[in-house]
């Protein structure tokens, strides 16, 4: 009778929780409209892990980088990035339909190349600047004038960009490298870029910002975090033994499981370079060593040194996805 009578309590509260869950859910949907689109209009913007700027930032999104729209208080909206990661921004985007979003996305881009640009009301530096930019942004390519491209942000502003700072979108996708060396290349770019919590952008880095930018600027879409990156891509090494380690592969770091703590912990992710050496993001962006013989031994990262991924041949599998495969790009 007990059993029973806690069955029917249990499916009551389930229920309610339900019927709850529903009506939050309804609100949501109320509360964002048929505009449950949006692209982001400002060089980088922060995401939040509340409506609130007193709140943990979780990552960084990137000029012209499309997101969904989940839920909206105040100023403020619940997004969710391409590899589906979710946070809270005040402004920075222009809600669009579906419909609106695809006929964007037809549209002629340009894609900054330059770690850090601006662009200008005229074609010409020495007129008023619009805004910066960093490198991964996207923009509305409107025609050419000269060494500038013509450009409009996702909110309508106009603005020109020197050519030198940007590529027209097609002629950036035909241009990459997708190769270990072009990778490291790509890294060593960052070299000497701060450390930022959450930061995915070229004014700053997390470990897994880092490498998450380095693969998009090969086309290519990571998942965010470490723990979630070290789940996807072919598994290379576990051993520490490095002989088949190529440049560009992904090396993680944390703790393993024990009897004690059953669980792995995966805290820390860098970009293998050859040599025993990776590029990673700690205190700013740097090269360490796995060799103890090696002026760059990295002690404390080869001692938590869990295991190597590689992602380059593994394009279109569990999360690394082709930028333009994305449904929010498509």
């Amino acid at each position: 009778m007990r059993k029973a009578t806690f069955l029917f309590l249990l499916w009551i509260f389930s229920a309610i929780y339900g019927m709850a869950q529903n009506e939050n859910n309804q609100d949501a949907i109320n509360a964002v409209g048929e505009k449950n689109r949006g692209v982001i209009y400002n060089s980088v913007e922060k995401l939040h892990a509340t409506h609130s700027y007193s709140s943990e930032t979780v990552t960084e999104v990137l000029l012209g980088m499309p997101v969904k729209l989940l839920d909206k208080k105040g100023g403020w909206r619940h997004v969710q990035t391409p590899e589906g990661y979710t946070g809270w921004v005040s402004g920075a985007i222009e809600p669009m339909t579906e419909a609106e979003l695809r006929r964007h996305n037809q549209k002629p881009k340009v894609v900054v190349t330059g770690l850090y640009a601006l662009t200008y009301e005229k074609a010409t530096v020495k007129s008023q600047t619009i805004s910066d930019l960093v490198v991964g942004d996207m923009l509305t390519l409107k025609g050419t004038k000269g060494r500038f491209f013509h450009v409009v942000y996702p909110d309508g502003r106009e603005a020109f960009i020197q050519k030198s700072d940007a590529k027209e979108l097609e002629k950036w996708l035909k241009d990459i490298e997708f190769t270990p060396e072009s990778i490291v290349k790509t890294a060593r770019q960052f070299m000497g870029i701060p450390y930022v919590w959450g930061g995915t952008s070229s004014k700053g880095l997390d470990c897994s910002g880092f490498t998450k930018l380095v693969y998009f600027l090969h086309g290519i879409i990571l998942q965010r975090d470490a723990s979630q990156q070290v789940l996807n891509g072919k598994l290379i090494d576990e051993t520490g033994d490095f002989s088949n380690v190529h440049p560009g592969d992904l090396v993680f770091f944390g703790s393993k499981a024990t009897d004690e703590n059953p669980k792995e912990r995966v805290v820390h992710v860098g970009i293998y370079i050859g040599n025993k050496r990776f590029i990673h993001a700690s205190d700013y962006i740097q090269i360490g060593s796995f060799d103890p013989g090696d002026s760059l031994f990295d002690e404390y990262n080869s001692n938590r040194y869990l295991r190597t991924k590689r992602i380059i041949g593994e394009e279109g599998t569990k999360g690394i996805e082709r930028i333009f495969e994305n449904e929010l790009y498509k």
